[in-house]
């Protein structure tokens, strides 16, 4: 109950902001990013670096290729190759940050660069919250702190 409820707020808040400010704060990746910081907060792939990283590094990704390639099918596809590569190689794997490349492509009113910063602001908001979130009972260490290296 209490990860559903921490990905209605967080959704919900998302929402009302898009009202408030007519921008397309409501990403459908978000849902997705939700399911992993509440439900599998455990999960590396729901840590605030992977989240906000997974973003930054897919938006860029998607942005260059938008600049550089034109607006088609196959693009979409090798964009979403690229940037599962891209967060892989750098270690900052969040799933949902792949669907970038396909909300840019299916955006006919958003520049990219805008929709990469409202994913990465969104990321970081989302994390913060989660962060939050987990303090309140029942209580969950979130974020993950890596085991120490004993040498």
């Amino acid at each position: 109950m209490k990860a559903g409820l921490g990905a209605a707020v967080t959704i919900a808040a998302a929402g009302w902001l898009a009202g408030v400010t007519h921008l397309p704060l409501l990403l459908a990746p978000f849902g997705a990013s939700a399911v992993l910081l509440f439900a599998q907060a455990a999960s590396p792939l729901a840590q605030p670096v992977n989240v906000i990283g997974g973003y930054l590094l897919a938006g860029l990704v998607t942005l260059l290729a938008h600049m550089a390639l034109p607006a088609d099918w196959w693009v979409v596809g090798l964009t979403v190759g690229a940037a599962i590569t891209m967060m892989s190689l750098a270690r900052l794997t969040h799933p949902p940050a792949g669907a970038m490349p396909v909300v840019v492509a299916g955006s006919t009113t958003m520049p990219a660069l805008e929709l990469l910063a409202i994913a990465v602001a969104g990321a970081a908001v989302m994390t913060t919250y989660a962060a939050l979130h987990h303090r309140l009972p029942p209580r969950f260490d979130y974020p993950k702190r890596p085991a120490p290296v004993v040498s």
